[in-house]
């Protein structure tokens, strides 16, 4: 079971099953929504996570996507999309220990920014990883 939360103590969730999907974005929405040059992020199936404590607010990002964030200190949490009902993304670094959760690959590369370069020798693709 991994276990996390916000910056705060605030927000504390779990999330059981395989995770997925695990990726650093750098699309301008989650560098916007983060206020970070990129994100890392994992998924699980959706009915395996949880929140265990506290009450995150959840806003519509796009049409078809929500986020969710604590409200007391801000820090970004989950998303999850309407194209993928059975998962939800979780942001890496909410982890008690990001470091069980590593990234495979970078995504969105397309629209990373131009001071950040990568030389840690992960796939890159410039959207979606293939099988997405």
């Amino acid at each position: 079971m991994l276990k996390g939360g916000c910056f705060c103590g605030y927000v504390r969730y779990e999330a059981g099953g395989t995770p997925f999907h695990s990726t650093v974005c750098h699309c301008s929405m989650c560098r916007r929504v983060a206020g970070a040059p990129m994100v890392a992020w994992f998924s699980v199936p959706r009915a395996e996570y949880r929140v265990v404590a506290g009450e995150p607010t959840r806003f519509a990002s796009s049409p078809q996507a929500f986020r969710t964030f604590c409200p007391r200190c801000g820090t970004p949490l989950t998303f999850e999309s309407a194209y993928s009902p059975d998962e939800i993304d979780i942001t890496t670094v909410s982890l008690d220990d990001p470091e069980t959760m590593p990234p495979a690959d970078h995504t969105r590369t397309a629209t990373q920014l131009s001071w950040v370069h990568l030389d840690d020798g992960l796939p890159t693709y410039p959207e979606l990883r293939p099988e997405d």
